[in-house]
């Protein structure tokens, strides 16, 4: 398939502008729309080394817009000859559908949507832990006479199968004493869940962030939220990638890194690395990294992921998602592989130690 190609940075990358961002995504999508299939993700080049590395972008995301906006990625593989494909995922089921079928190497996802993958054969492992977003919340308007869960006992609801937003919505109602059978669930994609509560189509929407930040400024209503129904922002890698290339995989790891520890020091910079490529006002891009989400988070997959994900899996059972306790069990247990995240940590403290060393012999 054509392919939206990245390679090292041009001294014009520092210049672009809203309208380029935006053509860029709309570019990334008409070329998956084209005609991506199965086993047309990435390429080998002849002597064996990876020609092009085919990664997501996500707004939900935004380490990976940082990496977009400063070409580190691209800077780091050049030497090797690899270049860098970004595709756009819309939502963690789209994420997955394009791991599944090998049209991307790495995807980022809610760290739910990756067990669910796996449980259901979708050969991927989380590498990292890139964010721990308050993402998903359901979401009404001023005038639908809901201000509570129970309230949505008969009422329509937006949601994105196989996302976190939809999960929010399955352990919000059982907390509640209800169902998900309670509620008429439309699937729909989380823009076009905005969209439908917006025109009135639906009684609420499951919402997700930074397209839920941009309806509750625009007067919608974040009727309930709670931090401890959202599961983590991770970056998974498919199996024969990692087999294949665990040194592209490592790269990988290492510049969402870097891109974390800029986002963390560049609060407002990040933002408006995500207004720009989201479309969305500066203040509602200020809201989703400033306030809802949290990149100093343990990168290394581990016990805090495994204990979420432990108290979501059966709801995969109760959905019907998922056929068999026993598959969620042995995917939670396979799902992670944490030595790109641990070696990152070692480069690192190996780093600091040589400092601390060169320190004491110049005192």
């Amino acid at each position: 398939m054509p392919s939206l190609t990245s390679t090292s940075p041009s001294p014009a990358r520092a210049t672009i502008g809203r309208t380029s961002r935006a053509a860029v995504a709309g570019l990334a999508v008409t070329l998956m729309a084209a005609g991506c299939v199965e086993g047309e993700g990435s390429g080998d080049a002849a002597d064996g080394e990876l020609a092009t590395l085919s990664i997501d972008f996500a707004t939900y995301n935004p380490l990976s817009l940082v990496m977009m906006e400063h070409g580190w990625l691209e800077e780091e593989l050049a030497d090797a000859g690899t270049e860098v494909e970004w595709i756009q995922s819309h939502g963690s089921n789209d994420a997955n559908e394009k791991l599944r079928a090998q049209a991307i190497d790495i995807g980022s996802t809610a760290g739910s949507a990756a067990l669910l993958a796996r449980a259901n054969g979708t050969e991927i492992h989380t590498i990292l832990v890139e964010n721990q977003p308050e993402w998903a919340a359901l979401v009404t308007s001023p005038d639908s006479g809901i201000s509570s869960v129970e309230d949505l006992d008969g009422a329509s609801v937006a949601a994105t199968l196989g996302t976190d937003p939809y999960f929010f919505l399955v352990q919000s109602l059982k907390e509640a004493g209800l169902e998900i059978s309670d509620v008429d669930v439309q699937n729909l994609q989380h823009a076009d869940g905005r969209s439908a509560l917006g025109n009135g189509d639906v009684d609420a929407w499951a919402g997700l962030d930074p397209i839920m930040a941009g309806a509750e400024a625009d007067g919608e209503e974040l009727f309930y939220r709670n931090v401890d129904f959202n599961t983590y922002s991770v970056i998974n890698a498919t199996e024969p990638f990692i087999e294949d290339h665990p040194e592209v995989a490592q790269t990988v790891v290492d510049v969402y890194e870097q891109a974390r520890q800029w986002a963390l020091e560049n609060p407002e910079e990040t933002a408006e690395i995500l207004a720009e490529y989201g479309n969305i006002d500066q203040e509602v891009a200020e809201t989703v990294i400033q306030e809802r989400s949290s990149f100093d988070v343990d990168p290394v997959p581990g016990q805090a992921q495994h204990d979420v994900l432990e108290e979501v899996g059966p709801i995969f059972l109760d959905t019907g998602d998922v056929s068999t306790q026993e598959s969620i069990d042995e995917a939670l247990e396979t799902l992670f592989h944490p030595e790109f995240a641990e070696n990152r940590d070692a480069t690192e403290a190996e780093g600091a130690e040589g400092e601390a060393t060169i320190i004491e012999d110049d005192e």
